[in-house]
């Protein structure tokens, strides 16, 4: 059993049943009354972040987790496919689980995290910066704002829209931060 001061961003805990990552915590001592801690919780079974504060020293239940590389096959009705890229083990995850799915393509290596006990999928995780083709942009045209960082919808590869800056035109190879949905820079 641990307690609260063990508490760390990503560690996997079990609270009311549920298995949730910790996404922040914060320890508070105020001049008068007990110190707590102030935690944002992420339930991995269904993606909803919750606020929850515990008092200091209070047990928690943390659960082992395991991260394992699958690499992505395809899509049907059941989900999407996945193939463990060592045992070449293949396995279908919702695509609930599956945090910005519209950005994943053919062949790329996610993160599926395993709760170890019961061998249950709990997400899987895309890398944190990966490359795409602008299928589609409006050109950008000279003079046309009158802020330096103005954006303009642009479709990629697998079809979801991000915001790019007005300078990319469609053709070009860009890489987009997964976590956020934003632009990170052009592929030289």
């Amino acid at each position: 059993m641990a307690t609260t001061a063990d508490l760390k961003n990503g560690m996997c805990i079990e609270y009311n049943g549920k298995t949730y990552v910790v996404v922040e915590f914060q320890h508070v001592k105020p001049g008068k009354g007990p110190a707590f801690v102030r935690t944002k919780l992420k339930n991995l079974e269904n993606g909803r972040t919750i606020d929850n504060t515990f008092t200091a020293g209070e047990k928690i239940e943390p659960v082992r987790v395991e991260r394992r590389p699958y690499q992505f096959l395809y899509e049907d009705d059941m989900g999407c496919n996945f193939m463990h890229t060592e045992t070449f083990e293949q396995i279908y995850i919702p695509k609930e689980l599956i945090e910005n799915s519209d950005l994943m393509k053919e062949g790329q290596v996610v993160e599926v995290m395993f709760h170890t006990e019961k061998e249950q999928v709990l997400s899987a995780e895309l890398p944190p910066i990966i490359e795409m083709e602008i299928t589609y942009t409006e050109p950008g045209v000279k003079g046309d704002t009158a802020s330096t960082n103005a954006l303009k919808p642009a479709t990629v590869e697998t079809g979801a829209t991000i915001k790019v800056p007005l300078f990319i035109n469609t053709g070009e190879k860009i890489r987009v931060d997964t976590r956020t949905r934003e632009y990170y820079e052009r592929v030289k």
